[in-house]
């Protein structure tokens, strides 16, 4: 069991990538989204930069709201190809630094170490650095921690009204552990815990767990009583933080790949719909086949103008990754649906079967 859990995240990642390409843009309110047109309808944002954020921009804003709020903003496709490079590079550079490498998504990660926590952090900056990108770390005694601990990373410096920790902050690095967790989390809400959303934050609260500390101070029975056995003691060792110290470095195989649109405009022509569908089946179907996986399901997903939502699928006769099968079965697939109202979101999700050991 390493001493030492690492979470290293890549700060205003995908903004950061097109600053390497485009240095100018250092500094400047950048916005990545959809096709970079603010508007064009229904896309949202998926990066701000820091000065576009202090403008209240965020992930997940549609482009028209961000453009808004930030008139001078600079809006940018997104690139998924030039994101998954770096982020390749990027995960290749910590293996090369700090071994074992737990891949959390596209820009985080947990590294580990039994050896000095901010040496390894501060050499894990300065590579990062000569990719030409920036990260926080935050050092914990397990995932919790550290993953908490970046996001006052993050803020470390920018606000005086955080509380000291001994050994103190650095820029970009701050270490949260059992020594002052009741101290810097004890008073936040109980949602400021990594696993802890707003609705199960509103159940707490009715039963009057409002804070962390209240979450220490609960009693793990009645907790079991409202939340499940399982759930219950989960939610208390989190008021605890306690947390998962090992790393999993085994690369998460996909059981499914699945590739969704949301239209400018509502589609109402049959012909439209299945042109659009054969369309987003050809390129996820593509893309299985380049990486050598076959489906044994074929899935397609209708959301309609009102966000009515639903799924059919279908088995395939034999598993395959011949591209017109897995093209006509969606189109079989979506002549099952009622298509009588404006259709806003097609889908189409292939499961697949697992890879071979050797591989």
């Amino acid at each position: 069991m390493p001493q030492w859990l690492l979470h290293v995240d890549l700060d205003q990642f995908q903004a950061a990538v097109e600053f390497r390409r485009r240095p100018e843009l250092r500094g400047e309110p950048v916005i990545v989204g959809g096709e970079g047109d603010p508007a064009q309808p229904r896309k949202v944002v998926t990066c701000a930069s820091y000065p576009a954020r202090a403008f209240g921009v965020r992930a997940g804003m549609p482009l028209r709201t961000a453009q808004r709020k930030c008139p001078e903003g600079i809006f940018l496709p997104v690139d998924m190809s030039a994101y998954e490079a770096a982020s390749t590079e990027i995960m290749a550079t910590l293996g090369r630094v700090a071994g074992a490498v737990e891949v959390w998504g596209m820009d985080e990660a947990f590294v580990a170490t039994d050896g000095d926590p901010w040496a390894l952090a501060t050499e894990i900056r300065r590579a990062v650095g000569e990719l030409g990108l920036t990260c926080s770390v935050g050092i914990g005694d397990n995932k919790l921690t550290a993953k908490l601990a970046t996001g006052f990373a993050k803020s470390a410096g920018k606000s005086s009204a955080e509380p000291e920790h001994d050994p103190g902050a650095a820029a970009g690095i701050f270490e949260l552990t059992a020594a002052n967790w009741t101290e810097l989390m004890g008073h936040r809400p109980t949602d400021a815990l990594w696993g802890v959303g707003a609705r199960i934050a509103k159940r707490m609260a009715a039963l009057g767990i409002d804070t962390v500390a209240d979450l220490m101070a609960a009693d793990r029975q009645r907790l079991a009583a409202e939340f499940g056995p399982n759930t219950g003691p989960y939610l208390w060792v989190l008021g605890h933080g306690k947390g998962d110290t090992e790393l999993a470095t085994v690369a998460r195989i996909p059981v499914g790949r699945s590739k969704s649109e949301t239209f400018p405009h509502d589609l109402t022509d049959p012909v439209e719909i299945r042109r659009e569908l054969a369309r987003i089946a050809t390129e996820v179907a593509d893309e299985m086949r380049e990486h050598h996986r076959i489906s044994t399901r074929v899935a397609v997903t209708v959301r309609t103008k009102t966000f009515y939502t639903r799924s059919k699928q279908q088995k395939l006769p034999s598993p395959t990754d011949d591209v017109p099968t897995l093209v006509a079965t969606a189109l079989a697939i979506i002549d099952r649906f009622d298509l009588d109202r404006p259709i806003r979101l097609l889908g189409v999700r292939l499961e697949l079967l697992p890879e071979p050991p050797d591989r």
